[in-house]
């Protein structure tokens, strides 16, 4: 029974030390795989080259472009935890990221309104079975396919907008435990979250959504699966075959543009997890004074700051 249990042990240590070698080795390689990509930009962005195409499809959702992330996100965080400014000036940037384009995209709440007022005045007061706009050359479109085009509206805001909603603190929270703790307790759980929780269910749906997305922009389709020596040999048969098929008959025909944003979605999450573990770590070491140090919050205006933070 010992040797069993000595066994297994030993089995465990052993794969352990494998998966640790396995780790450092990919990282020492990242810095000479991003070195190889930056000097031959065009063995992956020339697109007029099938294989090149081809190898940022394999690329984007490999193990090599996560441990590129992750060596470049090592070095920045050493230089972080060394220089403290500069930490918080990779936070700022990042946070400003998210705010920009959440506020930016937040916008297509109220074209979704608008344009759900002009359907509803095309059909019922105009009767109008389509919509065009635009001089010259106009746009024109049945009326089903702008209704089925709020869909997107809404895919904006969630996708491109959820980043810029958890730095405003808008997200819905239930904190049996988190609020009962201390200020440095709080800021370990947020680190730990952002490590165990963010990090890999953005890298997770960056991996399964990469690979989506390429599937209804070109031919033949590529799989996760697929090693590049594969997709280099499919890459003779390759071409562009954008999804333009709506659910329904003269229905929305861009809903190759949704697997884009949930690929964009991913990425912002991911950025977003880094700058949240940077800032809790930096209001851990420098105290509750640093609690929202920096934060671009939005404000109603002077004279409102009771209906602030109300959902």
């Amino acid at each position: 029974m010992q040797e069993v249990n000595s066994a297994s042990l030993g089995s465990a240590l052993n794969a352990v030390w494998s998966g640790l070698l396995w780790t450092l080795q990919n990282l020492a390689e990242a810095f000479l795989n991003i070195g190889y990509a930056v000097a031959n930009p065009s063995m992956w962005l020339d697109w007029s080259d099938k294989q090149a195409v081809m190898r940022f499809v394999y690329y984007g959702g490999s193990v090599e472009l996560f441990f590129a992330f992750a060596a470049i996100v090592l070095l920045i965080s050493i230089i972080g935890f060394i220089h403290r400014p500069f930490m918080w000036g990779c936070v700022r940037g990042l946070e400003t990221f998210a705010n920009t384009t959440g506020r930016f995209f937040a916008w297509a709440g109220l074209l979704m309104v608008l344009q759900q007022i002009i359907i509803v005045f095309m059909q019922r007061i105009f009767t109008r079975p389509d919509i065009v706009f635009g001089f010259g050359v106009p746009l024109q479109f049945d009326i089903s396919w702008y209704a089925e085009e709020l869909k997107l509206y809404n895919a904006l805001v969630v996708a491109l907008c959820v980043t810029y909603t958890f730095v405003q603190g808008g997200h819905v929270r239930v904190d049996l435990i988190y609020s009962a703790v201390s200020f440095r307790t709080k800021k370990v759980i947020d680190m730990c979250g952002s490590v165990l929780f963010m990090i890999p269910v953005a890298t997770l749906v960056w991996m399964y959504g990469w690979y989506f997305m390429w599937r209804h922009l070109i031919v033949p389709k590529p799989s996760a699966s697929d090693t590049l020596e594969r997709l280099l040999l499919k890459s003779r048969a390759m071409r562009w075959n954008v999804e333009t098929i709506g659910f329904s008959p003269n229905g929305f025909t861009a809903y190759f543009l949704f697997k884009i944003l949930l690929v964009a979605f991913a990425g912002m999450v991911f950025l977003q997890a880094i700058a949240f573990f940077y800032r809790s770590y930096l209001e851990f070491v420098e105290g509750e004074g640093s609690e929202n140090k920096y934060l671009d919050k939005d404000t109603l205006g002077e004279g409102e700051e009771a209906y602030e933070g109300v959902h």
